[in-house]
């Protein structure tokens, strides 16, 4: 199970990520249940990584940014 501390966490971030509802919610849920990802808060902002190697940033007001091609990235084409 992933733990974030979410002290630097954008609070839009929060909501999208950790409510029901929230835009990102789905991100989150699959975390849970992926052992090799890692994910780090920086400049309020939320980093994924698969393996050491980044792949997703999640922002609270921007859109999310890709940086490596990766399943959970696939989440990103659902939300449209």
């Amino acid at each position: 199970m992933i733990d974030i501390d979410t002290t630097n966490m954008c609070s839009h971030l929060q909501r999208k990520l950790f409510e029901a509802d929230g835009i990102y919610h789905p991100f989150w849920l699959a975390m849970q249940n992926d052992p090799e990802l890692t994910v780090v808060v920086r400049s309020r902002q939320l980093h994924i990584y698969r393996n050491s190697k980044k792949v997703l940033i999640l922002a609270g007001k921007a859109a999310p940014m890709i940086i490596r091609e990766d399943a959970i990235c696939e989440l990103i084409n659902k939300q449209d």
